[in-house]
């Protein structure tokens, strides 16, 4: 008999030796924060923090991430749909093509995004001559550099969870004589529910902090374009917001990324079926 909350597991022990890279990792990651931390000038956080150039950089940062992330939503889950439901060499490119951003240097992105939208891109150039649309600076170009980086996120977290739910019950559901949107409404979706909402956020988490690709295609103008990445990097170049806002801004990215990982974690699959 065990004492209530205390989960009794059989243990195995590691090689003790696997104790010191193991603890070589846990320095690299986590001692970089901590020097964030101690840099950090607390009497002037509050101040860094409500600053004209901090609130616009902050007030931005969140706008355009919520904007690019239900965008993500909208086009990401019929993909991910159809990658979870589609076999063959071609759903291989296709998944290979979704991942792509995920490996590419993001200022590889930004020029991709620049050559596709500026005013001399692919399409850019027929949005300008035929509606007189200039994509490239603006605060609509930091939104479509936030969904490139971000939706392989949502994409790859939700076909994993369809394809860990099968089809078995869609099967059923069909049956019963349920229509396809009816199924996808009532069944599909909210088994894949933890694997969408832990792809949301990592969705929106990778959005606030994209800068390459932003850097490139959007600029860097305050008020406009400049999210929080860029006033970080403007300030520990000489221009824009403080160093000490950029200390601030940097661990208000911190508390983000911290708060995303804790919700995306907690609605693991797992952890909701042992609640």
């Amino acid at each position: 008999m065990t004492p209530r909350g205390i989960d009794v597991r059989p243990t195995t022990s590691a090689p003790r030796l696997l104790w010191v890279p193991a603890a070589l990792a846990v320095a690299l990651l986590v001692l970089p924060v901590v020097a964030l931390v101690v840099r950090a000038d607390w009497s002037t956080l509050p101040a860094d923090v409500t600053s004209t150039a901090a609130r616009q950089a902050l007030a931005l940062s969140l706008g355009t991430s919520l904007v690019a992330t239900a965008c993500c939503l909208l086009l990401g889950v019929p993909l991910a749909l159809l990658l979870a439901r589609a076999s063959g060499w071609g759903a291989d490119v296709l998944r290979a093509l979704v991942t792509l951003p995920l490996v590419l240097p993001p200022t590889v992105g930004g020029i991709a995004l620049l050559y596709l939208l500026g005013r001399r891109g692919l399409v850019g150039r027929s949005l300008d001559a035929w509606f007189g649309v200039t994509i490239p600076f603006t605060t609509t170009a930091v939104v479509i550099a936030q969904v490139f980086v971000a939706m392989p996120f949502l994409v790859l977290g939700l076909e994993g969870a369809l394809r860990t739910s099968g089809t078995r019950y869609e099967t059923v559901a069909a049956t019963l004589g349920a229509g396809r949107w009816t199924t996808l409404r009532r069944v599909t979706l909210p088994l894949a529910a933890p694997g969408l909402l832990a792809g949301t956020v990592l969705c929106f988490a990778r959005a606030l902090g994209e800068f390459g690709a932003t850097a490139l295609f959007a600029g860097n103008t305050p008020g406009v374009t400049q999210t929080m990445p860029l006033a970080i990097y403007a300030a520990f170049n000489g221009a824009g917001v403080t160093q000490g806002a950029a200390v601030a801004l940097s661990l208000l990215l911190v508390v983000a990324a911290v708060a995303v990982l804790l919700v995306a974690r907690a609605w693991r699959p797992g952890r909701m079926g042992s609640a």
